[in-house]
């Protein structure tokens, strides 16, 4: 299986975790998945009073440099590590 197809199953897989992760977790799921599928992050951050937008921009950004598959094998290893 190509990491495309294992990327994409870990995606429908992170729909039915057993119980949901923590904030810390589903903000690392978010900018992995985002990393993964369209490399570094991009436009602008939002503003102040968008709280989790601005977190979910800035754990994308955290990411920046990593390769989009790389990226992709964390997600699908952080996915089955919470089934």
């Amino acid at each position: 299986m190509s990491l495309q197809d294992q990327f994409t199953q870990a995606l429908a897989d992170s729909k039915n975790l057993p119980e949901r992760p923590d904030n810390m977790t589903l903000l690392k799921i978010y900018a992995l998945y985002k990393q993964g599928s369209s490399g570094d992050a991009n436009g602008d951050r939002p503003g102040m009073t968008d709280f989790v937008g601005r977190a979910k921009f800035d754990a994308w950004a955290n990411l920046k440099g990593t390769t989009q598959e790389a990226a992709m094998q964390q997600y699908v290893d952080l996915i089955e590590s919470l089934k």
